[in-house]
């Protein structure tokens, strides 16, 4: 594999594991982060021990202007993307739903639905072969909790989800003959900082319990699978949902 990678919230967790595989297996890595710049800088001394380029970029995807200056900024120091890993969202604090704020709603649609959309379509506008790009490939990170709902955890979080499970499908279709191809993978429980900061900082005990396979995966395990996706063994791979979930 080769090439220039975009990697989403990819400071922390499947995003960073994401990034530093990638940079082992030959891609130049564009980090982006929230707020974290000295987490987000790790993963680029990592990715560049690899041997490779990587660039760090503060935005909030969520927000339309950020998203096209991240794209930008990515464009102008590392050259023509080829890989985008969408990576980057939140579920809010757990509750039931008729104790959720306004805020977190809108909170969670934004970063998960609107901020993976507004990053593809500024990826299919560089990559697609329709406005004279070379082709590459789409990863959106779905949830297990799409199929399964999150009920009294994050049912708006599982929603958002099945979102992006209908966005992949849709916008693999619409650019099937242009060179990108467009999937997900589905994690189940990962080891990652996302359960305590939904406040469930002891999830991952109940595992043996509802995984099948008895255990938590570790961030390298999904970003494997998001590697598959994106290199030419999955060639004929697109419009798919990878689930990464134990058997769950």
């Amino acid at each position: 594999m080769s090439g220039v990678m975009l990697v989403t919230g990819g400071s922390r967790g499947i995003g960073a594991a994401c990034a530093r595989l990638a940079a082992g297996r030959g891609y130049d890595v564009c980090v982006n982060y929230r707020g974290d710049a000295a987490a987000a800088e790790a993963v680029v001394r990592a990715v560049e021990a690899e041997g490779r380029r990587g660039l760090a970029v503060q935005a909030d995807v969520a927000r339309e202007d950020e998203a096209e200056r991240l794209f930008e900024t990515l464009d102008r120091e590392l050259g023509p993307l080829t890989a985008l890993v969408n990576n980057a969202g939140l579920t809010g604090h757990f509750s039931r739903l008729d104790e959720v704020s306004g805020e977190t709603l809108r909170q969670v649609m934004e970063v998960n639905v609107l901020g993976l959309i507004y990053c593809a379509r500024a990826a299919v506008r560089r990559m697609s072969q329709r406005h004279g790009g070379r082709g590459g490939g789409i990863v959106n990170l779905s949830s297990g909790a799409a199929t399964l709902g999150s009920p009294n955890t994050y049912v708006w979080y599982a929603a958002s989800k099945g979102a992006v499970d209908s966005f992949t499908k849709g916008l693999a279709l619409e650019v099937a003959r242009e060179g990108i191809r467009v999937n997900a993978v589905a994690p189940g429980f990962i080891k990652t900082e996302i359960h305590a900061s939904s406040g469930m900082p002891d999830r991952l005990e109940s595992t043996p319990e509802v995984v099948p396979m008895g255990y938590p995966a570790e961030p390298e395990e999904v970003a494997e699978a998001i590697l598959w996706l994106l290199s030419e063994a999955a060639g004929y791979v697109t419009g798919e949902v990878l689930r990464v979930a134990g058997g769950r």
